[in-house]
């Protein structure tokens, strides 16, 4: 048996953990009985996301192993730990495994796909990153479906954010360019500037124009906290939505390839506090009639 047919796929995780991602991972403020389900969710994700960022694997061992994780989902092996976990919840909870089929699917479109062209190519993909995400935690907590359009807005700014925080070290490490092509092209810029140390003017101006249209997404999730019908989660969206305001005003402010972009211990903590206030105190104020519309962009 060679290296990459070891049978649990675990042997190629990152040793990245829930507490180490940008925005909290079922917080205190999640009910501890819907903590174990995300939880299993996240380090299924994790460790398919981590196959996927492999520095040495071949693309195609890449896709094998994914398929193999998949496979261990729906019960067609036993190989993987976290597969096993993950289909476990599902079945304790009568869930589907849609939202974690939909992120491999991302995984394989970054083993495959390195470049995308315009908004609508990004937000097709997070569509298959990121808002699956938010829709699994929706559905551990029995909230309607209808609360997934601003849950979309949010998880694909959540996403678009990453990119630009991490445009470079994607493009050196990994050959992978979020940024759309067009952004890029109608700034005159071209690939090979994001490997320097700092952005060109141009290229510093592309990365801004894309993180104010991330702002705009965020603008459109500000409603999601109040369609929430469980309180904790709610607040615990209100966090994530105050943090991820915070981290784009920096975004449409500093360079990502030379500055610091992302919050600080106190930042965070502090953020916390006026997430978890304002969110109490919106709800307090009565929750708005649910939206059916679709984010801009998708």
């Amino acid at each position: 048996m060679n290296d990459t047919s070891m049978t649990d796929a675990i042997n190629w995780r990152s040793g990245k953990g829930h507490r180490d991602e940008n925005f909290p991972v079922a917080s205190f403020l999640i009910h501890p009985r819907h903590r174990s389900p995300i939880l299993a969710f996240y380090n299924f994700v994790r460790t398919a996301d981590d196959i996927a960022d492999h520095a040495t694997l071949k693309p195609e061992e890449k896709l094998r192993l994914l398929d193999r994780l998949g496979a261990g989902l729906v019960g067609d092996n036993s190989e993987n730990v976290a597969a096993v976990r993950l289909r476990t919840a599902l079945a304790e909870r009568a869930l589907s495994p849609r939202h974690a089929q939909d992120l491999l699917a991302a995984f394989r479109l970054d083993v495959t796909k390195l470049r995308y062209c315009d908004w609508d190519d990004l937000i097709s993909y997070c569509s298959l990153s990121a808002m699956p995400v938010g829709r699994f935690v929706l559905d551990v907590h029995g909230e309607s479906r209808t609360t997934w359009p601003a849950n979309d807005a949010l998880c694909a700014a959540l996403q678009i954010i990453n990119h630009l925080q991490d445009c470079r070290a994607d493009y050196r490490n990994l050959d992978r360019v979020y940024i759309p092509l067009d952004l890029l092209a109608a700034h005159g810029v071209g690939l090979e500037a994001l490997r320097e140390p700092q952005a060109s003017p141009p290229l510093l101006s592309a990365l801004h124009s894309l993180a104010q249209r991330t702002e705009q997404l965020l603008s459109e999730s500000d409603v999601f906290p109040q369609l929430i019908g469980d309180r904790r989660l709610a607040l615990e969206v209100s966090v994530i939505n105050t943090l991820a305001h915070r981290i784009t005003r920096l975004l449409t402010a500093r360079d990502p390839l030379r500055d610091r972009v992302h919050l600080s211990k106190p930042a965070i903590a502090g953020l916390t506090l006026t997430g978890v206030v304002g969110g109490a105190l919106r709800r307090l104020g009565g929750r708005p009639a649910v939206t059916t519309q679709k984010p801009r962009g998708t």
